[in-house]
């Protein structure tokens, strides 16, 4: 099972909304990315949104059963023949945390970026997986039911 780390989440978003997004210069933590969580079969599959992010600015750890995702978008090169006109899109370090459940798979976790998504796959754990136990005893402890 995945959890959410940041309950306070939506509050951020509505201030966001209401106040405005942080100035330039001023302090705030990373910026969170959407991401998209659900089951497929016996794996969990986790997708984020990184649009305009380069593989090589991409970091994922796992530690203990806590997975980080850093990403950071840079800005467009700058000299004297680049005149901005407009920039709407957040730059710098996007990261999200996620508490991955005793079910899941640590160890084996696949990731994959294309089209500015990162999807990655957690297995669920053997030990999580519904297993079935059999029944042994002697001839004389079976009973039979008579309709």
């Amino acid at each position: 099972m995945l959890m959410r780390t940041d309950p306070f989440r939506e509050l951020d978003r509505f201030a966001q909304q209401v106040l405005g997004a942080a100035t330039p210069g001023t302090w705030s933590k990373p910026a969170a990315m959407p991401m998209d969580a659900y089951r497929a079969g016996d794996e969990f599959v986790v997708s984020f949104d990184l649009p305009g992010v380069s593989p090589d600015a991409i970091e994922l750890d796992v530690e203990r059963n806590v997975l980080t995702v850093k990403a950071e978008r840079r800005p467009l090169p700058s000299g004297d023949e680049i005149q901005m006109q407009v920039s709407e899109r957040p730059l710098g370090v996007f990261s999200r945390q996620l508490f991955l459940g005793d079910t899941l798979d640590s160890e084996h976790i696949t990731a994959d970026y294309e089209a500015g998504v990162l999807t990655l796959r957690i297995p669920i754990a053997q030990k999580a997986k519904p297993r079935r136990i059999e029944i042994t005893g002697t001839q004389s402890d079976r009973r039979e039911i008579q309709a």
